[in-house]
């Protein structure tokens, strides 16, 4: 949920200072693509990761060697991996009009149900960002494996202004 003492018209720049959450670097490619591409006044996200100075913060599946709670920190890094990457490639999350769709994809065990726990991550911190009027829905999948190992990849497409 959004602090009480955020307030709602604040832009996503501003709530980021309010709620004292600092972005990490952006990521880089860990292969031959982008991280941002923009098609009329859509930008699609490459798949974000746990990773912070490309350095993986979690490894592992969930309900295996990682817990819900786990999985639920590792989302939240992917996502503000993805808001350093946005802000990279636009100069502010302020251009950010809204979340277009969000994509989780959780690395489990194959008898793990807690999906929408993990996803949370990632979505609750969308919500603080940008505002429940900026939210979509989302796709949470659960998968044999993700790349490097790491348990979470975050989807983003982000609606921005002209």
């Amino acid at each position: 949920m959004v602090s009480a003492g955020i307030a709602p018209a604040a832009g996503a720049e501003q709530r980021l200072n309010d709620l004292g959450i600092t972005l990490p670097p952006p990521p880089t490619p860990f292969g031959a693509y982008v991280e941002a591409v923009k098609m009329g006044k859509l930008i699609f996200l490459s798949g974000m990761l746990p990773v912070v100075d490309r350095k993986p913060q979690y490894i592992g599946r969930v309900g295996g060697v990682l817990s819900s709670d786990d999985g639920r920190k590792a989302a939240e890094i992917a996502t503000l991996s993805a808001l350093a990457a946005i802000r990279e490639y636009l100069g502010s999350l302020d251009k950010v009009t809204g979340v277009a769709k969000l994509g989780v994809y959780i690395a489990t065990e194959g008898d793990f149900r807690d999906h929408p726990k993990v996803a949370d991550g990632a979505s609750e911190l969308l919500l603080k960002v940008f505002g429940a009027e900026m939210l979509s829905g989302r796709v949470v999948l659960g998968v044999a494996s993700l790349p490097l190992g790491m348990p979470v990849e975050i989807e983003l497409v982000l609606e921005v202004a002209d």
